[in-house]
């Protein structure tokens, strides 16, 4: 074999490999495939549904304007039935056998990290719409929810302000997995900076789907008589429902424990009567009732496509939330990255995803750093009022870029704020 016809086939092959597997599929494809893969059974299929059909209005929209490089978008849509392993093999069967050019999904950290390795040993994209634990970074991965400085940080310093009733003693409940352990850990490291000591903090955690919370609601209202005392909620999931629930059978007000959830939005308390929930809090970038005519027109399009699609709950009571936003945004800065790279090929539109921006219904214009692939976002402090809506009570002025490295853990002044080049 003559040697330079050697170099040219080693230079294709490596080109091939920079391109990703998926997108050279892709790329010669009448349609350009890509996957949403969440859980649309079992305990998350209360939070992830939503984003499906938000990931489904938001191709059509497209496809409708014309596509993505003059091709119709194709979803291929996968239930991970909230089953982490299983998200693993559908992920696989994406990428090598639909041969997306792109996935956007999953919800919980857990999902995600079972997915990860798919997505990185293929060299392909996977757009991450849900806030989280920090305390990752990867070439593969665009995370267009919020990391803790953008979420969790600010609502325990609104709850410690006097606006926030001036809480002393704190208590971290969440779900049993990588979020609430490694957010709380976060958590713990900023209130210890802050003088809080360990006495003045009550950890606890429960499994997926847990429904009763008769005892530990009954221990943090006996907690909560040792001083002024604020809830940290990771619950993610259905089981939501019954510590609400719960919390209003205890008589918990918002006045006297303050509980601040980081995965409850507008459709989470679709299932609940709201009215003994009055006045507790949710963190989130964007809340359904912020006013403004970007989101105006953004909810009259989804609870026309909720009416005309007949979907489930969305149809007679149409509902946005943070995720569904962060959805929305990803899709449409994945298409601008590859209409300015004039390519699907992984490499270039990762490179093209740097510096994108796009005008999100929260009111501001949402801009992806430059490097460590996540959204400069807001951050908004919304209290639950009778008709399951949130009023704001409290949020920045400009968007806030995100640490994916928390300085309240040790060691990471030392991780750069970009992922590493594979």
């Amino acid at each position: 074999m003559p040697r330079r016809f050697t170099l040219k086939t080693l230079a294709a092959a490596a080109t091939v490999a920079g391109m990703g597997f998926t997108a050279l599929s892709a790329q010669a494809a009448d349609t350009i495939k890509v996957g949403v893969l969440h859980a649309l059974s079992g305990t998350m299929a209360i939070s992830e549904t939503a984003l499906k059909d938000m990931a489904l209005m938001t191709i059509e929209d497209i496809n409708a304007k014309g596509g993505v490089l003059g091709k119709k978008l194709e979803p291929v849509v996968i239930d991970t039935a909230s089953n982490w392993p299983l998200a693993a093999e559908k992920a696989k069967q994406l990428i090598s056998q639909d041969k997306v050019a792109v996935t956007f999904g999953c919800w919980t950290s857990v999902c995600r990290k079972s997915v990860l390795p798919v997505y990185e040993e293929n060299n392909a994209l996977l757009f991450y719409p849900v806030q989280y634990e920090g305390e990752e970074l990867s070439k593969n991965v665009f995370y267009t929810g919020a990391a803790p400085n953008q979420q969790a940080i600010p609502a325990v310093e609104y709850l410690m302000g006097e606006d926030g009733g001036s809480a002393k003693r704190w208590v971290l409940l969440g779900t049993d997995y990588v979020y609430p352990r490694t957010a709380n850990k976060i958590l713990r490291a900023f209130l210890k900076k802050k003088g809080v000591a360990d006495k003045d903090i009550m950890e606890a955690y429960t499994p997926f789907g847990h429904s009763d919370y008769q005892t530990i609601v009954a221990d943090i209202k006996k907690f909560a008589a040792g001083g002024k005392t604020a809830v940290i909620s990771t619950i993610n999931g259905d089981s939501n429902v019954p510590f609400y629930k719960e919390l209003g059978n205890a008589g918990i007000k918002a006045t006297e424990v303050p509980v601040v959830a980081f995965s409850v939005g507008e459709e989470e308390l679709r299932g609940l009567d709201p009215k003994p929930l009055v006045g507790h809090l949710a963190s989130w970038n964007y809340f359904m009732s912020v006013k403004n005519p970007t989101n105006d027109a953004w909810i009259k399009q989804w609870s026309a496509y909720a009416k005309a699609k007949n979907l489930p709950g969305q149809s007679t009571k149409p509902l946005t939330n943070d995720p569904m936003e962060a959805t929305y945004v990803g899709i449409h800065m994945w298409k601008q990255a590859v209409e300015k790279a004039k390519s699907l090929e992984v490499n270039k539109v990762i490179a093209a995803m740097a510096g994108q921006t796009f005008k999100a219904p929260s009111g501001f214009t949402l801009t992806m750093d430059a490097k460590n692939h996540h959204l400069h976002k807001p951050v908004l402090i919304g209290e639950i009022k009778a008709d399951g809506q949130f009023n704001v009570v409290w949020k920045t002025k400009e968007p806030i870029k995100a640490q994916p490295w928390s300085p309240f853990i040790d060691g990471n002044d030392k991780k750069k704020d970009e992922p590493e080049k594979k």
